[in-house]
């Protein structure tokens, strides 16, 4: 029998897993300490997590990327994430990065709303084009927003050039057997309705599916998976496997300036 628990646990199988929050913590703080452009904690909602933190570049920005954190849907925030902004900076980009209430507090499909009201608070901030990111259960998020029953509003959908989704969770229904549903609360209408893979993308979608080569099996399987049938359904789709890196490192070439993960997100045409 298929242990699913195990399938979904990437810390186990990272050598030194424990080292990588606090590093990213760290990296975190001292980029939005040296940022020169950064607007804090922007309001999207009534909720004290409804929050996003905004970085600038100088000048006109050439569009605002979005990237959405992981962690299963209950842990972390954008605080953990500030030095991923830095490529995209320096690219001439602007980049946000918004926390949202976390399970079990409430449902994935109250969290796929309040990521769509995020992203339209943010680009009312920034004109032009409009690309996200995600990374796990960001990722889900991010190819959620993609989905033609998706929150975002008309104008928005017509900004959206780009998505990227990192190690992405597009099938739900195997969490349904997993301890993380001790927590998440899943059923089997939610994860039908809230699965990626399971419904159609909006007309037009531009996505690539990004996850580390040796990283677990299902996150393979589940990043191939989203790019196999949004392919079939129209979407200008692609699944990357990136050699030599794992769940906690796929995330890395955001910050770098001249990676090929950043060019994907930022120059692929939609």
């Amino acid at each position: 029998m298929q242990d699913w628990s195990d399938a979904y646990s990437s810390s186990p199988y990272i050598a030194d897993a424990a080292a990588f929050p606090p590093r990213w913590a760290a990296q975190a703080e001292a980029w939005r300490r040296a940022a020169p452009n950064a607007r804090l904690d922007q309001p999207y909602g009534d909720h004290p997590r409804h929050r996003f933190d905004l970085f600038l570049p100088a000048g006109r920005a050439d569009g605002v990327v979005v990237f959405v954190h992981g962690g299963y849907w209950m842990s972390f925030d954008k605080s953990t994430w500030s030095h991923l902004a830095a490529g995209a900076v320096a690219q001439g980009w602007a980049f946000a990065l918004p926390s949202y209430r976390l399970c079990p507090e409430v449902r994935i499909s109250d969290i796929t709303l309040e990521i769509g009201a995020a992203v339209s608070a943010i680009a009312a901030q920034v004109t032009g084009p409009l690309r996200l990111a995600g990374h796990s259960a960001g990722g889900h998020l991010v190819s959620r927003l993609c989905c033609e029953d998706g929150p975002l509003p008309t104008p928005l959908r017509a900004r959206l050039a780009h998505t990227l989704s990192l190690s992405g969770l597009h099938d739900l229904r195997p969490l349904l057997a997993t301890r993380l549903n001790q927590t998440l609360h899943l059923d089997e209408e939610e994860a039908l309705r809230e699965s990626p893979a399971l419904l159609r993308p909006l007309p037009a979608t531009s996505i690539s599916c990004w996850v580390g080569a040796d990283e677990r099996p299902e996150f393979r399987r589940q990043n191939a998976l989203l790019a196999n049938i949004w392919t079939g359904l129209g979407a200008a789709a692609q699944a990357v496997e990136a050699p030599g890196l794992h769940h906690f490192t796929v995330i890395d070439g955001l910050a770098e300036p001249g990676s090929a993960l950043l060019g994907d997100l930022l120059s692929r045409p939609s």
